[in-house]
């Protein structure tokens, strides 16, 4: 190996003076490496006196490994990618013996190039499944695609150059898009194989496979058999942009869409007994409706009242007919003088509307009154009782048209009302509307129409723009309408009781989650599963050509999956009704028709084992896949289909936008992998780099990235191959036959150690909880203050200066060894190449029978015994620790006052006082010898461990009374500071509260420069001191 430069990075004041870090010395081979301190004296001192060192440096034990410090993760992260993926995912389905763990792959739609987004999914699932793997489980990973639906069909037919579409075959249109597909399978493919993403990629499940379709088409057999599809005419949200009915999962609610609502006066034609009773003779009635929708108009049916709610009849002091009695709910009184007063004028000076109460009269002896069409004329249409009604806004009195809404819909059917609906998949305005009306869109110049009608026909009293939240295609972004017509649907609504209770033991993460799931479930009765399109897999139906009468038998349904099982979906378009038939309705006395309607792509994914260990998707899928797959499950196997959901955020850009392809807002991962054009602002990272910023990610949330948090997760990356590459090098020779028993450890190096079973055992913790952000605040934490500002700065003299055969030496490197594979296996999982190019250098450190051609197999963290939890030592720190922070506070002051140099110069006395006692008799001796317990016994015990600890030259502790103590003179380059309190642990009080107190003095070592260590140990000028000495001296014999 070649000797390299190997630097901890300091973090605290305590590493401002390491005994021999490395500075580089060039020479015609390679290079070299010579003891120095980060804090030494001013260069003209510093060239008189290093000169005659270099002697001794070939004596020192420095670092030597070829680890790089720097990644170049593009050129070297290759070296590691197939062992540690495809061929660990092979070996471990092989040969791990512990229980199989499924993860089951919701699919990302193949269609286009990947963003940020898919790349934080499958890294999630990546770091539960390598975790699962080295605790021995058997893990079944498969990657999906969801080849199907609407965004795949348009891209297809994007590409296809024609002029006129609609005289493309399904047929032709479905070639087009598998292809497109498939491109697009291949694509991402390799692109998630680029994010180190183990699994059996050789076999992974498509929905356009014949397969997939055969166990789709079982799915909905069953739920055919268990009574749960039926067919119905009723209001669906459809996208007129799609042509295509959409399921609630399919949509997105903006809040800042704008409607131009209307107020209309119906009138009624025929009031109720109680009516008439209370309108004044002459007079005529209007109704005051108000709509978010006017387009909707040409379908009313009705007016919805509540039956316990108050109405008002009133007059306007603006009408234009005195005459002319309204009626509005009693609590909207106020809302109607502000709708009755005229929209403001620039010439005229504007009139408030008042009102004049004439009568008051309940909900239900409005039930029973008919009305006259705003638009059509066409008279007795009723007022019906409805519960939804409320006087929350609008007039109390609700335009009802079932055609175009759930609950008019809901309301109306009972009552044998027809969901009357003039408008076509194109969003236009059909015939029945009316010849003003047809060919207009509803969402345009249909409205505007319209209210133009309405202005002719005396009936808008005011319209106005009224912002709120609409219903949008996830897709086109475009908003959707609701309208009546023939769909397909799954009755959820009698298992969703059933469903809650399925989920009360699966475990959400995060638990806040829960509610929302629940939230969907409940919301929701049925389930609109078809779609118009061609690109699916089809609802297999056939319907009667005289009577529109389905059929949808065992037989027939049984028939079409044999079909499909043997040639795939796209038997349904390529052969005849005839033989799509089962052959007992081939010669029965009908004529057929096959359905042109596919499934929903949400449609249940089929796997075995049917309940997977985890699901793990972002938040949209609550309303989506985690509930379709929930209630599909539950309807087939009365169980929910996963033991644990993990649910994660969405991604934001710089300016917390959510990152959307549509958008163009996203980030692009080979960017960040391989670096963009300008590779100073958009650097190449590497894989690990990315696989941390997800780790580091509280992935619960929404997250926000950008350059500057790229920057930091990549600068940890930095210090933790720098601390790695510190402990490979001191590694350097050391053989695990050789480790030193725990017994036999210093105890800094148990200490050390029981800092490693606290590591473990929190990053257990944060693998267990699937909260990844902790383990990485557990790696950075450990890596930088617990390694780096603390043991490796401490153990550098005793590493680099004591002979090879040193027990203290080569207890250290059983400590670094043990540290090392704690760390190494913690990281793995999140950056498997760096983990693995570690383990590259120092497997061979390991014995014959431990090494492994992979760090993924060499077991977790169960290595770490109980011995190594040792609270007494851990007690005996926290006093310990305290009092090193204060020395380096006067450490710190001396060398402001040019005292000292580096930490080495200075020589630290503690005086550990005690008081003496009045009453007692016992002599000074015993009284000194009762005092020593708590905080002092400690720093009596590790006296002869302070040196090394503080970094400094000469450390003694001294015991007094407090009646013999001598006052220290402060001035002439000594530093004195006394502590009031220290903390202690499981020890008692601290210092203080009558107890033992403590003074530290600082000043400068008495003693001569050791030319080796540069400890000023040595008894004489350039002479080497009493641990050097006998190591050269041996050193020389060897030669």
């Amino acid at each position: 190996m070649i000797s390299n430069d190997i630097i901890i990075p300091p973090a605290t004041a305590a590493t401002t003076a390491p005994q021999a870090t490395a500075t580089t010395v060039t020479t015609p081979m390679t290079a070299t490496t010579t003891p120095t301190t980060p804090n030494r004296a001013p260069k003209k001192e510093q060239k008189k006196k290093d000169k005659p060192d270099q002697k001794y440096a070939p004596t020192l034990l420095l670092p030597k490994t070829d680890f790089p410090l720097r990644a170049d993760a593009a050129v070297r992260e290759h070296q590691f990618r197939q062992r540690s993926t495809t061929d660990l995912y092979a070996w471990q389905r092989e040969n791990n013996g512990g229980e199989l763990f499924v993860l089951h792959d919701g699919p990302p739609y193949a269609n286009g190039h990947l963003h940020l987004g898919h790349a934080l999914n499958k890294l999630i699932k990546d770091f539960v499944n390598r975790h699962k793997v080295m605790q021995g489980f058997k893990v079944d990973y498969r990657p999906g695609w969801d080849c199907h639906g609407l965004p795949i069909e348009l891209k297809a037919l994007a590409e296809l150059k024609v002029t006129d579409r609609s005289n493309l075959s399904p047929t032709q249109v479905r070639a087009v898009a598998q292809a497109t597909a498939q491109s697009a399978v291949d694509s991402q493919r390799q692109e998630f194989s680029s994010y180190a993403v183990m699994g059996d990629w050789a076999n992974g499940y498509k929905t356009m496979d014949k397969d997939f379709e055969t166990r789709q088409l079982r799915v909905f057999y069953e739920m055919m058999n268990k009574g749960l599809i039926y067919r119905a005419n009723k209001p669906v949200y459809w996208s007129p942009s799609s042509k295509t009915a959409l399921a609630e999962s399919e949509l997105e609610y903006r809040d800042d869409h704008k409607s131009r609502s209307a107020w209309v006066a119906f009138f009624v034609d025929e009031p109720s007994e109680k009516l008439v009773s209370l309108l004044p003779p002459g007079t005529s009635l209007r109704a005051v409706v108000w709509t978010t929708t006017p387009w909707t108009l040409p379908a009313n049916r009705c007016v919805a009242v509540h039956p316990k709610m108050n109405y008002t009849l009133f007059k306007s002091s603006t009408a234009s007919d005195s005459n002319t009695v309204y009626l509005a709910a009693t609590d909207r009184m106020e809302e109607m003088k502000m709708r009755f007063t005229p929209p403001k004028s620039e010439t005229a000076t504007t009139v408030h509307a008042s009102v004049h109460v004439l009568a008051e009269l309940s909900g239900q002896d409005l039930v029973g009154s008919r009305y006259q069409h705003p638009l059509t004329g066409e008279t007795s249409l009723p007022f019906i009782a409805a519960d939804y009604v409320t006087s929350d806004s609008g007039s109390g009195l609700v335009h009802t048209a079932p055609g175009h809404g759930m609950d008019d819909f809901k309301a109306c059917f009972p009552l044998g009302i027809e969901a009357f609906c003039p408008v076509d998949g194109n969003g236009d305005f059909t015939a029945e509307a009316g010849p003003e009306l047809e060919g207009l869109s509803v969402q345009t110049e249909g409205t505007v129409k319209v209210l133009e009608m309405l202005v002719t026909r005396g009936s808008l009293i005011q319209e106005h723009v009224y912002v709120h939240k609409y219903p949008y295609d996830w897709r086109t972004k475009k908003p959707v309408i609701l309208r009546a017509t023939s769909q397909w649907f799954a009755n959820v609504g009698s298992i969703k009781e059933d469903a809650l209770k399925a989920i009360e033991h699966v475990r959400i993460v995060p638990e806040g989650a829960r509610r929302r799931l629940e939230g969907f479930v409940l919301s929701r009765s049925e389930w609109c599963i078809s779609r118009q399109r061609s690109w699916g897999v089809p609802i297999p139906v056939m319907y009667n050509v005289e009577t529109d009468e389905p059929l949808l038998t065992k037989e027939s349904v049984q028939h079409v999956i044999d079909l499909v099982k043997e040639n795939g979906a796209d038997v349904w378009w390529s052969l005849s009704t005839e033989e799509l038939l089962a052959p007992q309705y081939r010669n029965d006395g009908n004529t057929y028709r096959k359905g042109t309607d596919t499934m929903d792509e949400n449609m249940p994914r089929p796997h075995l084992p049917f309940v997977a260990d985890v699901y793990c998707e972002g938040s949209d899928q609550h309303r989506g896949w985690f509930q379709s797959s929930l209630l599909t499950s539950v309807a087939l196997t009365g169980k929910a289909p996963f033991g644990t959901l993990i649910t994660h955020g969405f991604l934001l850009d710089a300016k917390g936008f959510k990152q959307s392809k549509s958008l163009g807002n996203t980030v692009d991962p080979a960017i960040v992998i391989n670096g963009g054009k300008n590779l100073v602002k958009e650097p190449a990272y590497g894989t690990d780099v990315l696989r941390l910023w997800a780790a580091s990610s509280e992935y619960t949330r929404d997250i926000a990235i950008g350059s500057t948090i790229l920057q930091q997760v990549a600068e940890g990356m930095r210090k933790f191959r720098t601390t790695a590459r510190f402990m490979l090098g001191n590694l350097n020779g050391f053989k695990e036959s050789e480790a030193v028993p725990y017994e036999e450890l210093s105890r800094l190096d148990k200490f050390m150690l029981s800092e490693v079973y606290q590591f473990c055992k929190n990053v257990n913790a944060g693998y267990d909880e699937l909260m990844f952000n902790k383990v990485y605040g557990q790696l950075q934490y450990f890596s930088s203050t617990t390694l780096s500002s603390f043991y490796l700065d401490v153990i550098k003299d005793t590493l680099y200066s004591n002979s090879s055969s040193s027990p203290a030496r080569r207890a250290i490197q059983t400590v670094l060894f043990h540290v090392l594979t704690a760390f190494n296996k913690a990281i793995a999982p999140l950056a498997p190449h760096f983990a693995e190019e570690v383990y590259d250098h120092y497997r061979g450190c390991f014995s014959a029978e431990n090494q492994q051609p992979t760090v993924f197999r060499t077991g977790w963290l169960e290595f770490v015994p109980e011995e190594w939890d040792n609270e007494g030592v851990r007690d005996d720190f926290l006093v310990v620790k305290q009092v090193r922070a204060e020395v380096n506070q006067l450490l710190e002051l001396a060398r402001a006052a040019k005292v000292i140099g580096p930490s080495l110069e200075a020589a630290v006395e503690i005086q550990v006082i005690h008081t003496s006692s009045s009453s007692s008799s016992s002599s000074a001796e015993e009284e000194k010898e009762s005092a020593s317990s708590g905080w002092s016994k400690i720093v009596e015990t590790y006296a002869e461990d302070f040196a090394k600890l503080f970094i400094t030259s000469e450390v003694k502790v001294t015991k007094h009374m407090q009646d013999d103590l001598q006052e220290v003179d402060s001035g002439a380059g000594v530093f004195v500071k006394e502590l009031t309190s220290l903390s202690e642990g499981r020890a008692g009080a601290g210092a203080g509260a009558g107890g033992p107190r403590c003074r530290l003095v600082v000043k400068k070592a008495s003693l001569f420069k050791c030319p080796r260590c540069w400890t000023f140990t040595a008894q004489t000028a350039d002479s080497l001191c009493g641990r050097c000495g006998p190591v050269v001296a041996g050193l020389a014999l060897q030669d």
